[in-house]
């Protein structure tokens, strides 16, 4: 099994519905979020084009965060999801320096956090709460080794990209582009 996530910019409005449902699920203080939106514009004008991205943990197969944590608060669970357990953290910031995706942050408790794709309602068979939010239905969740699942066979039917390929991390959020 190996969780992921694929997020659909040609939906995505930037709403920010996402960024506010994790931060009440997961009770993130005010100031801090595990996930946040993007937009880019690419081109020369007239042929601008803006994407919109909803970001947050790639949950790589290849964590630079679980390799430099000196403490191994910073583990990987059955599904391939990255987490930090909070009593082993001890706030160095070295799986922050080393997440080319920028997405942990010093929780004001002395722990790092960052997104866990809610496995907590993931375990009692619900979508993570970003997804379960999303007014456009942009987001798909679920396990990318079975081939009958909707994530597995849109990201295999559509065109996608990851963030930082040249990173080496092999994350698991995909974006159809």
């Amino acid at each position: 099994m190996r969780y992921a996530m694929a997020i659909d910019t040609k939906k995505c409005v930037g709403c920010s519905d996402c960024v506010v449902a994790c931060q009440t699920e997961n009770n993130i203080p005010i100031g801090y979020s595990r996930d946040w939106i993007t937009e880019t514009v690419e081109g020369i004008y007239p042929g601008l084009h803006l994407e919109i991205r909803s970001e947050r943990c790639n949950h790589c197969e290849n964590t630079p965060c679980v390799r430099t944590c000196p403490t191994g608060a910073s583990h990987i669970i059955e599904g391939g999801i990255v987490k930090v357990n909070h009593e082993e953290c001890i706030g160095c910031g070295a799986c922050i320096q080393s997440c080319p995706y920028d997405a942990r942050y010093s929780h004001p408790e002395g722990y790092v956090d960052k997104c866990t794709f809610c496995d907590h309602r993931i375990n009692n068979g619900q979508d993570p709460a970003c997804v379960s939010v999303c007014p456009t239905h942009c987001m798909y969740f679920g396990d990318l080794d079975d081939p009958n699942s909707e994530i597995s066979k849109i990201v295999s039917a559509r065109k996608v990209k990851v963030l930082a390929p040249e990173a080496g991390t092999k994350p698991q959020i995909f974006y159809l582009v």
